[in-house]
């Protein structure tokens, strides 16, 4: 529509609206939910639903991740801008032909990027939640991966056993009474499931690592976001079970990954 554009009354009017219920970057969201209305009283709507608190990219149905336009449904877990950091690690460790498992994939975000990023990958991910799943069979088309639902490993085929050459994981890594200090949009609006990483935020990573030496072949990697107050305890899992681990860093995008690499 000619009259919703940049510098409008309207979105001047939008831009007001959004800073006043908190958004920090209110002139962007309004060019967002401007693009994606079709007339001004679909738009009014989209603009009440962000001031109420819904996830931005809830409303407008995907978030941007490494370039990519990542499909979302309400309820489903928005890929973070920091977790960019843990697909260009990944990145620089995965070869043309290489088997790679995203684990608690979520929308697919990770995986997606990763087989864009990537030549003749063979993707495999993972996710417990019907609606992330849903989400990520959008994002990871067929000619470039699997998608299965079920817990962590136990949907993946048994024939990749000792073949996988990188496992990737951004697992919920939130202490279970921390959610409740979460902004509301997380708090709210995404699956629990997808936050919750028990009492010390480490359940769920204590599994992954765990299970990791069955799957990883000779010299493959397993890669886990974390925190930076984490980082310690799950570089001692990784040791703990054999992977020799190495703390990676983005000061810039906060972000924390711990690799660990399998020689046996």
């Amino acid at each position: 529509m000619d009259y919703l554009e940049d510098g409008s009354a309207i979105w001047q009017t939008i831009v007001r609206k959004l800073r006043a219920a908190g958004c920090v970057f209110a002139e962007e969201e309004a060019r967002l939910l401007m693009s994606s209305s079709k007339n001004s009283g679909e738009l009014a709507k989209l603009v009440d639903r962000r001031i109420a608190g819904f996830p931005l990219e809830h409303i407008i149905g995907w978030a941007d991740f490494c370039g990519l336009r990542i499909k979302l449904e309400p309820g489903v877990f928005v890929p973070r801008q920091r977790t960019e950091f843990l697909v260009r690690q990944a990145a620089g460790l995965t070869r043309s032909g290489d088997v790679v498992v995203d684990l608690c994939c979520g929308s697919g975000a990770l995986g997606a990027a990763l087989a864009a990023l990537t030549e003749r990958i063979e993707m495999h991910a993972v996710d417990i939640d019907p609606a992330a799943v849903r989400c990520a069979r959008r994002n990871i088309h067929l000619d470039k991966g699997f998608v299965y639902e079920g817990d962590l490993y136990d949907p993946l085929p048994v024939q990749l056993y000792n073949r996988v050459n990188v496992i990737i994981a951004n697992a919920p890594y939130v202490p279970t009474e921390a959610i409740k200090f979460m902004p509301t949009e997380a708090r709210v609006h995404e699956a629990k499931i997808a936050l919750d990483g028990g009492a010390d935020g480490l359940d769920v990573q204590r599994r992954i690592v765990a299970e990791a030496p069955r799957w990883l072949a000779k010299g493959g990697f397993l890669l886990v976001e974390t925190s930076e107050k984490q980082a310690p305890l799950t570089a001692e899992l990784f040791a703990q079970y054999g992977l020799i681990p190495k703390w990676v860093r983005s000061e810039e995008q906060d972000a924390n990954v711990i690799i660990g690499s399998q020689n046996g």
